[in-house]
């Protein structure tokens, strides 16, 4: 082989190595809520490669997006905000969230006219507000129906994006989808499984939700609820993620969920608080959940007693009777090894406003080279 030669594979290998590199993803939510304390010109953006906007709901009735003046406003300052502090950064806009429930994209996917409603509006949104593309946080498809709606949905909306970057001689907009930890579900007592095929064609990535596994409706015992394993079962991280993969999903667009915040327990007796202790239902904060923020600060001012437990990749504190389990920069550390040893594409949060100096974010985005 001739010196021209390896100089060629060199530099296609750079430029392989700097288009891999450039694609992962390094994600997290803003909730427009936080915007009294966490005002978009507070995100650190340099830490981050996509950052979305948390919520947007079109109208129930026509499925088109109606923007008042005040969500105008701050829509701009979010994408204006973010990329004064990282030109680079890509900017969403997430429709839906968990407080809009299933039934109401049940309804928006079920018709021919209400998805192009939806899409077409979708659309006009980003390009008139400067986002980068569009997120669906459809809190969860709920039966086989829902599935293949679903698919058929991203099937359309991907078809107009296309359509749409052509005519206006703009790249196409980024679509990407908020899901269940897995691939598989049972929310009714029917099984039922995402579309991999047409996620894999349509979206350009998913964000699976890999948290939630315990919560508010397990009252009894504590648990886990971002684990990266489980011991008994397949509510973890690790199964959820490697579920995506089987179900062909590129592993490139499999991003991983992490939680910035934690679930609380009322322990029944305080000398017994492992993982699976008995409880008597939920400890402190709204339905029972912290920000890691507050949870620093209730351990701080409560001597609470801190464990990372390894075989599950999780930590919870102990303070009394109060039981908190969530992710610290240790556990956030093994997931970011683990996730990078599946070849997967990246991680997101859930969500900023529960960060502490940015701590955890900063060691995400330091860890993920």
């Amino acid at each position: 082989m001739d010196g021209k030669s390896v100089c060629v594979i060199v530099v296609l290998s750079f430029l392989c190595h700097s288009a891999l590199a450039t694609s992962t993803m390094k994600g997290a939510y803003w909730p427009s809520w936080s915007v009294d304390y966490l005002p978009p010109s507070a995100i650190e953006a340099s830490y981050y490669t996509h950052l979305y906007y948390a919520f947007l709901t079109p109208n129930n009735v026509t499925f088109k997006f109606e923007v008042d003046d005040a969500t105008a406003l701050l829509l701009v300052n979010f994408t204006s905000a973010v990329r004064a502090k990282n030109p680079t950064v890509k900017t969403l806009f997430s429709v839906g969230g968990a407080n809009d429930g299933p039934a109401y994209f049940s309804r928006m996917a079920s018709t021919g006219w209400s998805r192009k409603s939806f899409i077409d509006s979708s659309i006009e949104v980003a390009r008139k507000f400067g986002f980068d593309g569009v997120d669906l946080d459809w809190e969860f498809p709920q039966t086989p129906g829902d599935m293949v709606n679903f698919g058929v949905l991203i099937q359309e909306w991907r078809a107009e994006v296309k359509k749409e970057a052509k005519a206006s001689y703009k790249p196409q907009l980024l679509l990407a989808a908020a899901t269940y930890y897995s691939a598989n579900g049972n929310f009714t007592g029917i099984p039922v499984k995402y579309p991999g095929a047409s996620i894999s064609k349509n979206l350009d990535w998913i964000n699976a939700m890999n948290y939630d596994y315990y919560g508010k409706w397990t009252p009894n015992a504590t648990g886990s609820h971002a684990a990266l394993f489980d011991l008994t079962g397949n509510l973890s991280t690790s199964y959820g993620l490697k579920s995506w993969i089987k179900a062909g999903v590129p592993r490139r667009k499999v991003i991983m969920g992490l939680p910035l915040y934690g679930k609380t327990w009322s322990l029944k007796d305080p000398e017994v608080s492992g993982l699976g202790a008995p409880a008597m239902g939920i400890g402190p904060g709204p339905d029972g959940i912290l920000t890691y923020f507050e949870i620093g600060n209730h351990n701080l001012a409560n001597k609470a007693t801190v464990t990372y437990d390894a075989a599950t990749v999780s930590t919870y504190s102990v303070a009394g009777s109060t039981w908190i389990g969530y992710d610290d920069i240790v556990s956030i550390t093994v997931k970011i090894g683990y996730a990078q040893s599946l070849r997967i594409g990246g991680y997101f949060f859930w969500a900023l406003n529960g960060d502490h100096n940015w701590s955890i974010s900063r060691t995400a985005s330091q860890l993920w080279i």
